[in-house]
């Protein structure tokens, strides 16, 4: 189990814990904090690009966890994947990125992984989380 801190520059996330992020079966948890304080979780899918250290969500502008971001700017969120007893947990600065080039790429890499292209209602935007910790246990 890895529970210290990996800083942008550190080395390569184990392969074990790579491929787990990148199996498209699972779906993660990803936890935002509300205007007052209080968590929000929600069901996601994602991407994790390892070389750039960001996690990606897509959804829309007007969702909870896209609303709590616009908030607090630069709030720190956590997407944990779990499969029985083994889990990662990606933490880091999270941004609603309205551009439609990053957008596009976002949905891109998501169709990548999950083999079908994301939903794309008025209001898509993407989540880009900066991965500065990651947390994982049994890979």
């Amino acid at each position: 189990m890895s529970l210290s801190p990996q800083p942008p520059a550190a080395t390569a996330v184990p392969a074990a814990v790579e491929a787990f992020l990148n199996d498209p079966q699972h779906v993660a948890a990803f936890t935002t904090l509300r205007p007052d304080g209080t968590l929000h979780v929600a069901p996601v899918r994602f991407t994790w690009d390892a070389a750039a250290r960001l996690a990606r969500v897509m959804t829309v502008l007007t969702s909870r966890k896209a609303r709590n971001l616009l908030a607090a700017p630069g709030s720190r969120v956590a997407l944990c994947q779990v499969d029985g007893f083994t889990w990662v947990t990606l933490e880091g600065t999270a941004a609603v990125v309205k551009d439609p080039a990053r957008i596009a790429h976002g949905a891109r890499l998501y169709a990548k992984r999950y083999w079908s292209a994301p939903p794309a209602p008025p209001g898509r935007v993407v989540i880009e989380i900066a991965v500065d910790r990651v947390l994982h246990l049994n890979t």
